[in-house]
């Protein structure tokens, strides 16, 4: 009966852990209306309705909610055995999957990951770019990576970046025109270019620091974005004033096109952490990348 079903069980996890049969697809490289007759076989099979499917969602029902339950575990382990086994005969390879944020890919994750990839091919890695927090548990995620203040408490973190510091830029003739501020609450009369929070769904309040405690200032703009590369385009073009991660913009301010201020209104905090749950086994992949993305000491 499992050698029978083994495929179609894995295409039904795969739907319930997406909630979508085009996004299953994706992931296990079929199509759709292989995938969706590998459904019905299984329902057929188990004479049971598994997933109740509309135009808008997908959602498990309570008997698939049960075999869940009790069958993705054993399936894990076992992938996990196999992969052990892969390992020690030399042959280093694996799926890992992560959920990181914009920044955190390009700016933290990416110049480390070019000579990974390079000395280990046979590993395939999955980056999920989405600055919205996820629960890496229930969407199938080996790893996070998010900032260090941001980590639930049951999450083993492993610091993989240093410090960060937040910078207030614009252009120089941004500044010739509407003057340095020298002060935070100063901000409020100028274009400030403002970040829609991805998750509170809010308007991201500026952060700064006096006399060693943390203060926030909310302002007003004509522009508000949710991506951070399209902030950087809109200061570039002259358009106000943003704050990014200091390392971000570092090419533009050594160069003059971009120009600092409030810089000792500014503090720094702690940087981006790689974090999973603590009770899970990992592969020898997955170890391998833990190594390489780990801060040295």
């Amino acid at each position: 009966m499992l050698k029978e079903n083994f495929n179609e069980l894995l295409c039904f996890f795969a739907v319930a852990r997406e909630k979508s049969f085009t996004k299953a697809a994706g992931k296990l490289g079929v199509t759709q209306s292989a995938l969706s007759h590998s459904i019905k076989v299984l329902e057929q099979k188990l004479q049971t309705r598994l997933l109740i499917r509309t135009t808008r969602s997908v959602a498990v029902t309570d008997v698939g909610a049960q075999i869940i339950a009790r069958l993705e575990p054993r399936l894990n382990e076992l992938e996990q055995t196999l992969q052990y086994l892969l390992d020690r005969n030399g042959v280093v390879s694996g799926h890992i999957r992560l959920s990181v944020g914009e920044h955190a890919a390009c700016y933290v994750l990416w110049p480390k990951l070019e000579c990974f990839l390079k000395t280990y091919p046979q590993i395939n890695l999955e980056l999920v770019i989405d600055n919205h927090f996820v629960d890496i548990v229930r969407h199938g995620f080996d790893a996070g990576v998010r900032l260090g203040e941001s980590i639930e408490k049951d999450m083993v973190a492993v610091q993989i970046s240093d410090e960060m510091r937040m910078v207030v830029v614009a252009t120089p003739a941004y500044f010739a025109s509407h003057g340095l501020p020298t002060h935070p609450t100063e901000l409020q009369h100028h274009q400030c270019i403002n970040l829609r929070l991805p998750s509170a769904g809010g308007i991201y309040q500026w952060e700064f620091e006096q006399a060693g405690k943390l203060f926030r200032v909310k302002l007003g703009g004509q522009l508000i974005l949710n991506h951070i590369g399209l902030r950087k385009n809109a200061v570039l073009a002259g358009l106000g004033i943003s704050c990014f991660p200091e390392d971000m913009v570092a090419p533009e301010l050594a160069s003059g096109k971009l120009v600092s201020v409030l810089e000792q209104w500014s503090p720094s905090f702690p940087g981006y952490y790689l974090y999973y749950p603590s009770r899970k086994q990992h592969t020898q992949a997955f170890r391998l990348l833990l190594s390489a993305l780990r801060m040295p000491f």
